[in-house]
């Protein structure tokens, strides 16, 4: 996935969304399995044989912020030091750090319900646009028919 900032009127949305509590970082990644199911499940419906579709799709409770820092080194005749000083910036709420990325969930595990699911060609194909899409292993994706 690729992320490019469009206006800062996002960007401060983002800001916002990253210094919520542990509960808003909860949803944040429920909003975000579910959109990635969603936008899964219009795939997938697309594929022949596949039919009508539904996704559910887990994530780890888990993100990383990448922080901006200052670096400095040093170095005199017995030791070499390091200094790092994180970036702030100032927005309305005053001094945030500032997060240069964010890498997103990992997908745990994918179930797909397919009116095809029954078919091996259906199940071999979807299984391969998960790993594709996701890379998550084969082991971790269940595909079976709708009923």
């Amino acid at each position: 996935m690729i992320a490019m900032p469009v206006s800062d009127k996002k960007n401060q949305e983002t800001k916002e969304e990253l210094t919520k509590s542990d509960t808003g970082e909860k949803e944040k990644y429920e909003d975000y399995a579910e959109k990635a199911a969603s936008e899964l499940e219009k795939v997938i419906s697309r594929m022949e044989g596949a039919g009508k579709v539904k996704v559910m799709m887990t994530v780890s409770s888990s993100s990383e912020k990448v922080v901006e820092k200052d670096e400095e080194t040093a170095e005199d005749e017995k030791q070499r030091t390091k200094n790092e000083t994180t970036v702030y910036e100032e927005t309305t709420v005053g001094q945030t750090p500032y997060v240069k990325k964010e890498l997103v969930p990992t997908v745990e595990g994918v179930v797909v319900l397919c009116e095809g699911g029954d078919q091996p060609v259906v199940v071999q194909e979807i299984t391969e646009a998960v790993e594709a899409l996701f890379s998550v292993e084969s082991h971790k994706i269940k595909v079976v028919k709708m009923k």
